[in-house]
């Protein structure tokens, strides 16, 4: 029988899907899952974009423009003019959902055996594009004592080699919550043009920064060159099967590059173009609506961390994430065992285990991510499941202190 690739067997797994056979068995036997697992969120689209995309008169779903509908990309540019950034429509690339456009920008900025230098915990899936790609994954380590804080420029001058090409973050963060500052983004400039490097930024959670105004990387002089944004409707309209996302670059050798891929896989999600579109129009209330809901979840999952003994955990300032410590040794089995054997009042608790968002071994093994995308009522009987999980748990390490530090930084 003829063998299938190595790269299709060694490529990462995602810590936020490989265990859902386990949590398909346990819904099956009846058991009732609070999902915190992946960024799904349970608010609707907006609905009166969904409401004008039900009347789109069509006869033809054809291709859209490899890089996007005109319309679409001239509407992306007045969104961005919002935050004083000044773009032409056609430094816009839109890409099938935000993913494509990570892969873009490692295919079309780095070579085979290259390298990006990445603060961990990550996005998970990073790792499994950069396997893709040929790309090696260069962490740097960021702590919960600090609230994920950047490291110093001096620790990032460390990690740079002759085959180093860039620099990748999200901002705000997946999975930590933590929010850069000016001063931290100005930091990082300075680092990728002494190198000659790219900054790619990951800016899907733009609009959920609870504490301050998010600065973007589009808004310091001097990055024209440099500065590459990834970007997308998922979470911001709570439209995860749009695939509709964006790469963002005034670097025309970039984008030059990232059309040729573009043009191979053709064009972009018609339909999912067409509602993003009507989703731009008199978005405000509803992106304030959203961001003041994600706010109060954000409360209610922190405050009640606040009272688990042996949980440490830092108060996130954006995106829909928590990243907690806990007292376990082994957060891969402290996931599946919720799944596997425990269950409160007929419920249990899916979370996303710790490793899988570092490159570092052996990191992230007392980790958990939390994605607070359900209603208040629904996260509090999940806490409610964690809670009891932690407190019967046989892995539970013995001896740990009750710590939740609520570290978060001033963000003007």
């Amino acid at each position: 029988m003829p063998e299938v690739s190595n790269r299709s067997q060694t490529v990462p797994l995602s810590p936020f899907r490989k265990l859902i056979p386990l949590a398909d068995r346990a819904r099956a036997n009846g058991k009732h899952i609070y999902h915190l697992n992946i960024g799904q969120p349970d608010i609707k689209t907006p609905p009166a974009a969904v409401e004008k995309f039900r009347r789109l008169p069509w006869e033809i779903l054809d291709y859209s423009p490899s890089n996007g509908i005109d319309s679409y990309r001239e509407a992306l540019r007045n969104y961005y003019a919002r935050f004083d950034v000044d773009l032409g429509a056609d430094e816009i690339m839109v890409t099938t959902g935000g993913s494509e456009a990570i892969l873009f920008f490692m295919l079309a900025c780095l070579d085979p055996g290259d390298e990006i230098i990445v603060p961990e915990p990550f996005y998970a899936n990073y790792n499994g594009y950069a396997h893709i790609a040929d790309v090696r994954v260069v962490p740097i380590t960021c702590h919960i004592e600090d609230g994920f804080a950047l490291p110093s420029a001096d620790k990032f001058a460390g990690k740079i080699t002759e085959r180093t090409k860039a620099i990748v973050i999200t901002n705000p963060n997946n999975p930590t919550g933590a929010c850069y500052t000016r001063d931290e983004l100005e930091r990082m400039s300075e680092i990728v043009k002494d190198h000659d490097l790219f900054l790619c930024v990951d800016e899907v959670y733009r609009e959920f920064s609870y504490d301050a105004p998010l600065q973007s990387i589009l808004q310091l002089p001097g990055l024209e060159d440099h500065a590459i944004v990834i970007d997308s409707v998922s979470k911001r309209y709570s439209a995860t099967g749009a695939r509709v996302g964006a790469l963002v670059c005034r670097n025309l050798s970039v984008r030059e590059s990232v059309d040729r891929y573009a043009k191979l896989r053709l064009s972009p999600p018609g339909l999912g173009q067409r509602l993003s579109e009507l989703m731009l129009e008199d978005d405000g209330p509803y992106l304030a609506g959203v961001k003041e809901d994600y706010g109060n979840r954000r409360d209610v999952v922190y405050r009640r961390l606040q009272g688990m003994p042996g949980v440490f955990a830092t108060q996130p300032g954006g995106a829909f994430y928590l990243f907690a410590r806990f007292p376990i040794s082994d957060s891969e089995d402290f996931c599946r065992w919720l799944l596997e054997e425990f269950e409160y009042k007929g419920s249990t608790v899916m979370l996303s285990p710790g490793p899988g968002f570092y490159a570092t071994p052996g990191l992230g093994n007392a980790e958990c991510r939390i994605a607070y995308v359900l209603n208040v009522d629904d996260l509090e009987s999940a806490m409610d499941c964690l809670e009891e999980a932690l407190r019967i748990y046989p892995g539970r390490t013995e001896g740990s202190s009750v710590a939740v530090a609520d570290l978060s930084r001033d963000l003007g």
